[in-house]
């Protein structure tokens, strides 16, 4: 096993090196060209290959209306060009916010959201696209829908509610609300009034949430709970699939749906989902297999891959150069192994639109990754987060100019995590540094180092 390092990669050459160094093999294209061709979702057209994944800023109004920081942000994303722009998590019950200020969507929120959707489109860099005879097209939008979970603190303060116990991820000390089946049931039908709403202000599809633990990635783990809603694959994918079901016997064909799926938790079982039980650092993808199928058969159009839980084991969830911890492996490991949980699954479901992701540690070599895997089969799109907050018009620098640029790129030093986790406003405190720099600096007074050296065998 290679060990941790941070990036050092001079130029395309070198990171061919570095892949042979440490045994892992990423398909690789200098030819950027399928990154600007257009992808059918049904009836709608995605303007290119390339997609900006949920990212949350935090920094949404008390009432969990969008705010002028949440404005700006979406006005960059548009104006660089990305094909596919996907909305943060926005709860769909006020109680299951993870922070504060988390965007949550509702009737007195709902006219906000539509001047969000139209905000997004007059800002969208008109890409033209290399196959649709230079017309230029709006980006197709998705809004994640959430309810936090095990991690929502709606007044700041932790509130936890759960699927199940799970020692590896309870903290001493919590009181835990183990959620209820009549709960859950209930919930179901508060998801579907978000899809509703979403659909009314002006979205092309609705996510439902089921990665990073939060609430229904939880249930997918829920091996040791009992009732309707844990112990066999059936019952664990129950909430998720009755909400699919519950929103397309409301909407039917008139709003897409998505999901943002954890296919491998890197948790012990019976505690973990998508993972070997002999061996929880290795993936065992039969039952994400398994589910990503009926998720098409159901009529789901996208299923956006992830992996890992961003507040136990983020190197698992986004390799890193500067973390929580130094992980036991090279950074390339982590960016294989998630890319390669997107081929997988798109092996699994050939019809389904599918978004790879882990790009963002491989600076600008990441168009390079993402245009040979593209061009290889192994997913439809390719999804970009924190490369996104540090350098948000990278797809039209590779329309425009063929490439990205180096000193744009997000450089993989975690501070927008660390933001998050210090309870303030998230972005890039590198790249964006008039806004983030003194955001960062106020979070920050008088609270402990979160940044470690400490070499983390827990995970």
């Amino acid at each position: 096993m290679s060990t941790h390092e941070r990036f050092q990669i001079k130029d395309l050459d070198d990171l061919r090196n570095k892949l042979e160094e440490t045994g892992v093999d990423l398909p690789l294209s200098q030819d950027l060209s399928v990154l600007l061709k257009p992808w059918s979702i049904g009836s709608k057209t995605v303007p290119n290959r390339m997609a900006i994944h949920p990212m949350e800023g935090c920094d949404g109004e008390d009432d969990g209306s969008p705010s002028a920081l949440v404005y700006r942000r979406y006005e960059r994303f548009a104006k660089g060009g990305a094909g596919l722009l996907w909305v943060e998590a926005t709860a769909v019950t006020q109680d299951g916010r993870a922070n504060p200020r988390q965007l949550c969507i509702n009737k007195q929120t709902l006219d906000q959201f539509k001047n969000l959707a139209v905000h997004i489109y007059k800002n969208s860099l008109p890409v033209t696209c290399a196959e649709v005879s230079n017309s230029p097209l709006k980006p197709y939008t998705v809004i994640q829908l959430t309810h936090s979970g095990r991690y929502s603190r709606p007044a700041g303060k932790p509130a936890p509610v759960i699927a199940a116990r799970n020692p590896y991820l309870d903290v001493e000390g919590l009181e835990y609300h183990i959620i209820t089946d009549d709960e859950l049931e209930q919930l179901e039908d508060q998801f579907t009034d978000a899809a509703v709403l979403a659909k009314e202000a002006g979205f092309d599809a609705v996510d439902i949430k089921a990665c990073h633990r939060y609430l229904n990635s939880e249930l997918l783990s829920a091996f040791t709970r009992e009732g309707n809603y844990g112990g066999s694959f059936e019952n664990r994918t129950r909430f998720l699939l009755n909400i699919v079901d519950k929103i397309k016997a409301k909407l039917g064909d008139t709003i897409d749906i998505a999901v943002r799926l954890n296919a491998y938790d890197a948790i012990p079982y019976p505690y973990g989902w998508g993972v070997s039980r002999e061996d929880h650092h290795i993936p065992d993808l039969t039952e994400p297999k398994k589910l990503i199928k009926i998720l098409w058969e159901k009529g789901v159009k996208i299923v956006n891959v992830t992996c890992g839980n961003p507040y136990y084991n983020p190197h698992i969830n986004r390799p890193y150069d500067i973390g929580f911890y130094k992980p036991m492996e090279h950074p390339l490991a982590g960016v294989k192994r998630i890319l390669q949980t997107g081929k997988e699954l798109q092996e699994a479901a050939p019809e389904m639109t599918v978004i790879g992701t882990g790009f963002s540690w491989l600076r600008e070599f990441g168009a390079f990754a993402a245009a040979g895997a593209i061009n290889d089969g192994w997913f439809s799109l390719a999804g970009f987060g924190r490369q996104s907050f540090a350098y948000p018009d990278f797809p039209r620098d590779i329309y425009k100019q063929g490439s990205m640029i180096r000193s744009k790129c997000c450089i993989a030093c975690g501070k927008c995590s660390e933001i998050m986790r210090y309870g303030g406003k998230t972005g890039c405190v590198i790249k964006d540094s008039a806004v983030y720099l003194p955001l960062y600096n106020e979070c920050r007074q008088g609270k402990p180092v979160l940044v470690s050296n400490h070499l983390a065998e827990h995970v």
